[in-house]
């Protein structure tokens, strides 16, 4: 199934949950669909755990400690 053919289905049923049900219903579709592409994406592997949680290393802080006290404009 192509991306465009997904794409009209995801279209059509969050344009009928907005028309029968509301701003709600709209809001629900979404965020069931959200969930369901990151488990299916999970499953399939192209998305890990680790993707959603970044681990700070010391080294990390240092260099951008080092960005800050140069006054590179990252404010």
């Amino acid at each position: 199934m192509s991306r465009a053919v997904v794409g009209l289905m995801v279209g059509m049923a969050l344009g009928f949950a907005a028309y029968f049900g509301g701003f709600w219903a709209f809001l629900l579709v979404l965020g069931l669909g959200v969930v369901g592409l990151a488990l299916g994406r999970f499953m399939e592997g192209d998305l890990e755990l680790g993707d959603f949680v970044r681990r700070r290393d010391r080294q990390e802080g240092t260099r951008d400690d080092r960005r800050r006290g140069r006054g590179d404009g990252l404010r």
